[in-house]
């Protein structure tokens, strides 16, 4: 029972220490404690906002990087097609001067094949008119001398 009696006097000793407890809390809580959690409230909000927008920028520099390079893709490509029209355009001028060319080569050669024939029939005429020349200047000498000693 002693036991039980001293610790009802001890506490009875500690209501005052208690109470004092109790009021240093309530007054933390309604001082202190409110304030507090405005604060980390509104700095966990400043954070979570700088941390959204700077995720809104990050998106959004990645939308424009992306539409970038599509452009630079879009461009490229373009590039490549004018680069082929005009190396088509170039096989296709090309090809017409080598046509006109292969054209004018055949008539060339038409034309030369004509003159040589034509050359060729003339040759002929003066061969043949220098042949019979000949041939009448044998004939000629060879008679010659047989008339002049048969007309002797």
């Amino acid at each position: 029972m002693e036991i039980l009696r001293q610790l009802g006097e001890l506490l009875l000793a500690s209501v005052p220490t208690i109470i004092f407890l109790l009021i240093v809390w309530v007054s933390y809580r309604m001082i202190l404690h409110k304030r507090m959690e405005q604060l980390l409230a509104e700095r966990y909000s400043l954070t979570e906002g700088a941390i959204q927008r700077a995720q809104a920028e990050i998106a959004s520099a990645e939308a424009r990087t992306a539409e970038y390079e599509q452009r630079v893709r879009e461009a490229r490509a373009q590039i490549y097609k004018a680069q082929e029209a005009r190396r088509q355009q170039i096989m296709e001028s090309r090809s017409a001067a080598l046509i006109a060319a292969r054209k004018q080569a055949g008539e060339m050669i038409k034309t030369a094949r004509v003159a040589l024939e034509r050359d060729k029939s003339a040759a002929q005429a003066m061969l043949q008119q220098q042949a019979d020349s000949l041939a009448n200047e044998i004939i000629d000498s060879i008679l010659r001398p047989v008339a002049a000693v048969g007309g002797r």
